[in-house]
């Protein structure tokens, strides 16, 4: 038996907009495999799982090294297994706890990727909603007005633009408009 799940339409704009209510729920099922496009994720999985298995067979190596040197009476035998059971058993549990410090270190970085990704996504919806009160607060503003730019500055803006309200080094765009990017809160 099959089950297929598809995003309400509500749920899918509010994706592509940023809103935190529709990042899907952990354990949620979405439809989606969880490890598509997510480099960090299965970077994680992977060292995590290497790491859990020669962490656990470096010690079992070394056991067996030391068993076999404390049962035999030669020292030409014991010395190749202080050789073959306890240096090589001991690199293999240095390299699964170096793995398992990698996965840690990928886990990190993959919750400080989405962090960012939030925060970024949630200053971009305050941005917007500043510049609607601002927008409404302000029946007055010019929106016809020539775009400008502050100071030297690679984005132009209205001049009614919240994000430099503030700003005393405004100049008119000019002739280098093609290569200004266009400001996402005002859309000059």
């Amino acid at each position: 038996m099959t089950t297929t799940t598809s995003a309400s339409p509500e749920r899918a704009s509010g994706a592509r907009m940023g809103s935190g209510a529709a990042l899907p729920k952990a354990g949620g099922s979405s439809g989606a495999a969880p490890l598509k496009n997510n480099n960090y994720a299965l970077l994680q999985v992977v060292l995590f799982w290497a790491g859990a298995v020669l962490l656990p067979t470096g010690l079992v190596v070394i056991v067996l090294g030391w068993y076999g040197a404390a049962n035999t009476p030669y020292q030409y035998d014991q010395l190749s297994y202080l050789v073959s059971g306890g240096l090589l058993g001991l690199g293999l549990t240095f390299c699964g706890g170096f793995l398992y410090f990698g996965a840690w270190l990928a886990r990190i970085a993959n919750d400080n990727r989405e962090s960012n990704r939030r925060l970024s996504d949630t200053l971009l919806v305050l941005a917007d909603v500043t510049s609607r009160a601002a927008a409404v607060a302000a029946p007055a503003s010019d929106v016809d007005a020539l775009p400008v730019v502050a100071g030297e500055g690679t984005t132009m803006h209205r001049r009614d633009c919240s994000l430099i309200a503030h700003r005393d080094d405004l100049r008119p765009v000019g002739d280098n408009a093609a290569s200004l990017t266009a400001c996402r809160v005002c859309r000059p």
